[in-house]
């Protein structure tokens, strides 16, 4: 019987040191469509219903800046682009207003409603832009208030009881005026586009494109094109945050032929063939701003307003935000040592005892 103990002890042994069997991981299904056996209706597809309706009772906020020299027309184009008097100088305006000696940023806020949708539209305007003898760096203040609004932002995100909503100042399209020369693009309009070009969406337009011909204004457009090539410029539809084939087909044809968009702003209308237009009068006609044989302020409102506006929104809120969440986030806030990213001074953290040698 004794003999037989130590052959006891040595299974024992070994099955303490012979792990048992883990059961193998559950391996998810891969979904099987089974749309066709669906036995009756279930109303998935009410969703996006639901959706319209939420996104209709709260509304949605848009906020578009305007950048360029005086005298472009800005001001003139939002109202024409939103079929309101939206704009700083329709809002507020005194004729004997002088050019800023710096560059200011002036934001008005308005509700327009359309089909039981409301949209809070922020014109963001930058009175002074270009308009000095010198305009070295005087892109610095435009750049410093688009990450003032990323940064309240962040502030209201991280706080611990935040805000259902938070309100949402984040510049989601910048329209950059070029001046109609028909030559080349002005060294400023490079340096402002080379340094915003990375925290917001910049859409080129030519103003006053009536100033040019149809050879002009096609040739000034190539022109622009290759300049902001040659320079490293992505203006947008950004190449690289096209989601799909179907997004990279149709905005590659943007970005080929309608960019830059030459527009004609006007708020004024007037009669031809029976019908009222907007448009300007000149000696030798009515140029219909709406009229795409006439300028491309078309193109413009239906890629702003009617195709791309939910998509400006998203790549401020997950591109440009979350690079600038991503920095801030990684020099702790870039706020002085003791205070929190909130900017609210935290309790020192208590020293530990060094263990005193025996």
């Amino acid at each position: 019987m004794s003999k037989g103990l130590p052959e006891a002890r040595t299974d024992t042994a070994m099955s303490e040191l012979v792990p048992e069997p883990r059961p193998k991981p559950a391996v998810p299904m891969k979904p099987v469509s089974i749309n066709s056996n669906l036995l009756g209706y279930i109303g998935i597809d009410t969703i996006i219903e639901q959706m319209r309706k939420k996104t209709m009772k709260t509304g949605f906020d848009f906020n578009i800046m305007v950048v360029g020299q005086s005298g472009l027309g800005k001001s003139t184009l939002v109202n024409t682009l939103f079929k309101s008097q939206v704009s700083r100088k329709a809002s507020s305006w005194n004729r004997e207003e002088k050019i800023p000696k710096t560059v200011e940023i002036k934001a008005i806020g308005h509700v327009i409603e359309e089909g039981g949708v409301k949209m809070k539209l922020t014109v963001i305007d930058t009175p002074g832009f270009g308009d000095q003898i010198n305009n070295e760096n005087c892109w610095e203040p435009i750049e410093k208030y688009i990450n003032e609004q990323y940064e309240k932002f962040l502030k209201e995100e991280v706080n611990i009881a935040r805000k259902k909503r938070i309100p949402d100042t984040r510049v989601h399209c910048c329209l950059y005026f070029i001046s109609p020369t028909g030559h080349s693009l002005r060294p400023l309009d490079l340096e402002f586009m080379k340094h915003l070009s990375k925290v917001v969406n910049i859409i080129p337009v030519i103003a006053k494109a009536d100033t040019m011909t149809l050879e002009e204004k096609s040739e000034f457009k190539q022109r622009v094109r290759k300049e902001l090539e040659v320079n490293g410029i992505e203006f947008y539809p950004q190449k690289e945050f096209d989601e799909d084939l179907e997004d990279k087909t149709e905005n590659d044809k943007i970005r080929q032929e309608s960019m830059p968009f030459a527009v004609v702003g006007s708020d004024k209308e007037y009669q031809v063939n029976g019908k009222r237009v907007l448009g300007r009068k000149t000696p030798w006609g009515i140029i219909e701003v709406e009229n795409l044989h006439h300028c491309e302020f078309a193109l413009l409102r239906d890629f702003v307003i009617r195709t791309h506006l939910q998509d400006l929104k998203e790549v401020t809120h997950n591109i440009h935000y979350e690079t600038y969440r991503a920095k801030r986030l990684n020099d702790n806030g870039g706020l002085p040592p003791g205070e929190g990213l909130l900017g609210t001074v935290l309790p020192p953290v208590p020293a530990t005892p060094c263990p005193t040698a025996e």
